[in-house]
């Protein structure tokens, strides 16, 4: 019976210490993509320092198409709203809902990712044309690598978002909102690589 007290008593005083702490997991996450958010403007620094410096000749840069990119960022930016509604869905307790939206926005990612390849299958030059041509390809495939795993995080939240076995609830939105919230950032890194890739 002692020990019994014990173990409950020990058990509140856990419980008690751990209320006692905030949940910062989202400034966790906060911090590691202002650090990612470092690695790409060292890309983007390093090809805007280079390109000023050291202008490429006329035949080692190339005329990029607009279409799939404008089409690429469209996707993305209508991505954004889909997975806020899916959260604002979450928020009303309709996980059906939020899961139609989790699966639009993971279809919309993977649209962008289609498209991308398409692009690279069309265009003049390859990974070791030029300084030109390796930065583009640095760039995008590294952007390409971060909406491929904001896709499977996305699928991932909404297997989780399923109702009425769900870890994902109203109760518990963290999972949702820390993928938004990364998803969101590379929808951002991506309008800044649009502009500096593609119209600059």
């Amino acid at each position: 019976m002692t020990t019994l007290t014990q173990n409950e008593q020990s058990s509140q005083v856990k419980h008690d210490q751990d209320s006692e702490h905030g949940d910062y997991r989202m400034f966790g996450l906060a911090t590691f993509l202002v650090a990612d958010a470092m690695t790409f403007a060292g890309f983007f620094a390093a090809y805007l320092t280079y390109k000023a410096v050291n202008p490429l000749l006329p035949d080692a840069i190339y005329e990029l198409e607009l279409p799939l990119p404008t089409l690429n960022t469209i996707l993305l930016l209508v991505s954004s709203a889909t997975f806020h509604r899916a959260g604002k869905a979450l928020h009303s307790n309709n996980a059906d809902r939020c899961q139609r939206w989790l699966l639009v926005t993971a279809s919309l990612g993977i649209a962008f990712l289609a498209s991308q390849m398409l692009e690279y299958f069309t265009l003049p030059f390859g990974l070791t044309d030029n300084v030109f041509a390796s930065t583009f390809y640095a760039l995008t495939g590294f952007h390409g690598l971060h909406v491929t795993l904001g896709a499977i995080m996305i699928l991932i939240v909404w297997w989780q978002a399923r109702s009425p076995n769900g870890r994902i609830t109203e109760q518990n939105t963290f999972p949702l909102e820390a993928a938004e919230l990364y998803w969101h950032f590379v929808d951002g890194i991506w309008v800044i690589l649009f502009i500096i890739l593609y119209l600059l």
